[in-house]
């Protein structure tokens, strides 16, 4: 799993002109799968999201975890994170996971994010063309892949 984690001041999620998420302080998740994913990838990166110091403490120096600060969180199904650009300049998503896989490992992720963050996640709606809007707060960006723990 491959996620791209943007600390929002607020962000929401726009389907067919209705807002399907929306939240203020808190993570944007942008998540892509690849087949390989297991439940060991889920329960790593939901304990590393929901634990990441990137919030800032009384001191403004980020100490804090969303879970301390208390904040909310949405994901978003994101295919293009797989995207392979070494040849050509049309990305191909062949290791992307197709849906029967993706689907499935995508729900237990909320799932876990969930249980971890002890509130509900919002989220986007799996294979829509969703219209996602941020600010990102710092800006503070990061990514990580579960494969590489890093």
């Amino acid at each position: 799993m491959k996620v791209v984690i943007q600390r929002v001041s607020k962000a929401s999620v726009t389907i067919e002109s209705s807002i399907v998420a929306s939240i203020g302080n808190g993570l944007l998740i942008l998540l892509g799968i690849v087949d390989e994913d297991t439940q060991e990838d889920i329960n790593w990166l939901s304990n590393k999201i929901t634990n990441l110091r990137i919030f800032g403490d009384e001191n403004g120096v980020m100490n804090k975890s969303v879970l301390e600060i208390q904040g909310d969180i949405i994901v978003v199904s994101q295919f293009t994170l797989h995207a392979l650009t070494k040849k050509g300049n049309r990305p191909s998503y062949i290791k992307a996971a197709k849906p029967d896989i993706a689907i499935p490992l995508y729900e237990t992720f909320v799932k876990q994010l969930e249980l971890d963050l002890n509130k509900k996640v919002q989220t986007g709606e799996f294979g829509a063309d969703m219209k996602v809007e941020l600010v990102n707060d710092g800006p503070v960006t990061i990514i990580i892949d579960s494969k590489n723990r890093e």
